[in-house]
């Protein structure tokens, strides 16, 4: 097995202050003020920066919130791999924000302690052989945009069709929620 690579390192923000500040019940709307304060209770917390900030565009909040529950919670892969490549994903982009929400929810799932604290390590000797395949799948994903033929390979050999498409949408759709939210700079939650 492959090591996870390293991706090119994200430039420093010029500015650490949020680019389009979280929202209030007046900035959101009810609908999406409502969301996202039972999103944090859900989570045992406040309202969720990442609903507050994105919950500003408020039709397009919805559609993504949809689309986004589609893959978690909903998705067909187990929660504690799903936790797994998300983590994974933000690990190599480097996304704060990210990484503080998911590790949570991952460990509220199954994740050990253990697995969060080497999420950024695909030859960690506590992965299984099916944990390792997602992980170096998700780096070349981050990485490449694509997967090689011997990567495909061993993804469809633990993943049947239709999860292996879910597989690169989960990906896919965290690397660019990454981009939006250190882009945005949003804070983490309770900040």
């Amino acid at each position: 097995m492959t090591a996870s690579p390293t991706p090119p390192a994200s430039p420093e923000p010029a500015t650490t202050a949020p680019r389009i500040a979280p929202g209030d019940r007046r900035d959101l709307g009810l609908v999406n003020h409502g969301i996202s304060s039972i999103a944090g209770r859900v989570i045992g917390g406040h309202r969720p920066n990442v609903f507050t900030t994105l919950g500003r565009q408020r039709r397009l909040f919805r559609a993504w919130l949809m689309f986004s529950a589609a893959l978690m919670p909903f998705g067909r892969l187990p929660r504690t791999e799903t936790e797994l490549v998300i983590l994974h994903v933000a690990t190599l982009r480097g996304c704060d924000y990210e990484l503080d929400h998911h590790r949570r929810i991952g460990r509220r799932v199954g994740l050990t302690p253990e697995q969060v604290e080497h999420v950024g390590d695909a030859t960690w000797d506590g992965w299984t052989g099916r944990q390792r395949v997602l992980l170096d799948a998700t780096a070349s994903l981050v990485r490449d945009r694509d997967l090689d033929d011997a990567t495909w390979a061993r993804v469809r050999e633990h993943l049947d069709e239709a999860t292996a498409i879910e597989l690169l949408m989960l990906c896919g759709q965290y690397d660019a929620l990454a981009t939006t939210l250190m882009t945005l700079r949003v804070p983490l939650d309770g900040r």
